[in-house]
């Protein structure tokens, strides 16, 4: 976005929103420009609606700052902000009429006007609209959605279009500065929505107002936005334009949730070379050799070929016409790699596959390990992440071992109680799996995220009450929010002294 003050209508900076102890909203900065259309996107829960409101003035927020025009709106309240808000659910009244919709906030507003006395002195008097005033408003506004003529029909008799245009007007006959739009497509059908997209877009560029839309719908962003902000777990993944956040994800969370990607562990060889799905490939992005990353690869960038002629070799194990391409998932070794094409393939044909290093898209790898604060409790277990695990204490002190009394004794001979000896816990993302029986792990939680990275799967389990996060790769397939149990081998725990830790820095 641009940097231009004088262009920034709305600026959030380091804006932190919690409710209780719950964390919502994490350190989010962002500005808006005057006149742009501006989408939050995200799954559910991820925050983007709490930014709206609080935008709005509905919720304020825990610290940071909300800037309006460059002046600083935290506290203000709603109905003290040039904002209007769009809801999915429309709020319209039932037993009022299109006009008398549309015209209820302006019947409750008030304007300061200023009259000259027989003396020629000036004064000021704040005064209703008249009905010709708001006649007026509300014909403009009408004319703005196209719903010239409805003026006296019932809300009830109108379609889920109509009526989303009757709130939109409604929102925009008080002359805001920004309009705030929170899911308003989602109680259509799919091909309504389609043609409100469009709509909706046009309505932008004839209004020129500010446009701040929330959806967790990826087309619908990339259909109308001029920029996206990709919002996970109350923090701002990226921000850029449409073709930006789908061309250049940030991570692999962005590539997964926008469109669809083929997402590789992969290795550094050399300079711009990277080695995934068992072959080095030529790239653009340049990383330290043997760097860890993630590979991210869009099917409609492979180039399918003739075997001999082909980097990749596989066969090919299903093809789903798509309407408009056919996806055809080809086995290479053991991985799996999805193709968009208008060229069909039969399934147990064996073809070859070249990606250009344009294509293949490098960042660097967000895990590569388990690390959380624990505690040695009385039973020499360790508690960390909300749970309680079997581990070999003996590790934290070469040579020791436990007497009959489960005291550690040292390699030197003196015996020492572990309780409440503070460690630093480290767990391989191998080392992880999971049980839908609450008693077998250690810890328990809901999966939160799932990603399938070619042979496996990443999956995310967060515990309930510390919003602890287990991170794993698994061959099994789960559904988001299994509530499941967390289950580390004695023997895959590795416990470091605190105190040795910081004597080390």
């Amino acid at each position: 976005m641009s940097e231009n003050a004088s262009n920034c209508i709305i600026e959030l900076k380091d804006v932190v929103k919690s409710f209780d102890d719950t964390l919502v909203i994490d350190h989010v900065s962002l500005s808006v420009r005057k006149g742009e259309f501006v989408t939050l996107l995200g799954p559910s829960g991820c925050g983007k609606t709490t930014t709206l409101r609080m935008i709005a003035g509905f919720d304020l927020p825990t610290s940071g700052q909300i800037l309006l025009n460059g002046k600083d709106i935290s506290l203000l309240p709603p109905n003290k902000r040039p904002v209007n808000t769009v809801f999915q659910r429309y709020a319209l009244f039932p037993h009022l009429n299109v006009f008398d919709n549309i015209a209820f906030g302006l019947r409750m507003k008030r304007v300061v006007n200023t009259y000259r006395n027989p003396k020629g002195e000036e004064y000021t008097r704040t005064e209703k609209l008249t009905k010709a005033e708001i006649a007026a408003k509300v014909k403009k506004a009408l004319e703005m959605v196209d719903l010239e003529g409805f003026e006296k029909r019932e809300i009830s008799t109108l379609s889920g279009g109509q009526q989303q245009r009757v709130a939109i007007a409604r929102a925009i006959v008080n002359e805001p500065e920004i309009l705030l739009l929170d899911e308003p497509l989602g109680a259509l059908d799919l091909k309504m929505r389609k043609e409100m997209q469009i709509e909706l877009k046009a309505m932008h560029r004839r209004l020129g107002i500010t446009f701040i839309y929330v959806t967790h719908d990826q087309e619908e962003a990339l259909t109308m936005s001029d920029t996206v902000v990709v919002m996970a777990d109350g923090v701002v993944q990226q921000i850029g334009t449409p073709t930006d956040v789908y061309n250049e994800p940030a991570n692999t969370f962005v590539a997964d949730f926008i469109g669809e990607s083929n997402i590789f562990s992969g290795t550094v060889t050399g300079k711009r070379k990277v080695r995934f799905c068992g072959k080095t490939f030529d790239c653009v992005d340049d990383f330290e050799k043997n760097e860890m990353v993630d590979v991210v690869v869009r099917p409609e960038d492979i180039v399918m070929c003739e075997p001999e002629l082909g980097m990749l070799k596989g066969k090919v194990i299903s093809v789903v016409f798509k309407g408009i391409h056919y996806e055809i998932t080809v086995q290479v070794g053991r991985y799996e790699v999805v193709i968009q094409s208008t060229e069909r393939r039969e399934v147990g044909e064996t073809i070859g596959m070249n990606i250009p290093a344009q294509e293949i898209h490098i960042m660097k790898r967000k895990y590569t390990s388990n690390i959380y604060d624990g505690v040695i409790t009385k039973r020499n277990t360790v508690e960390f992440a909300d749970g309680e695990f079997e581990c070999d204490v003996t590790q934290l002190y070469p040579g020791s071992h436990l007497d009959e009394e489960e005291y550690l004794v040292t390699a030197q001979g003196e015996k020492i109680d572990l309780t409440g000896t503070e460690v630093t816990v480290e767990v391989g993302l191998e080392d992880i799996s999971i049980s839908d029986d609450a008693e077998a792990g250690g810890a328990q939680g809901h999966i939160i995220s799932i990603i399938y990275k070619g042979d496996h799967y990443r999956v995310i389990v967060r515990t309930d009450e510390s919003e602890e996060d287990f991170v794993f790769a698994t061959d099994d397939l789960w559904n988001e929010n299994d509530y499941v149990s967390v289950i580390i081998p004695k023997d895959k725990i590795k416990l470091t002294l605190k105190h040795t830790e910081e004597k080390a820095a």
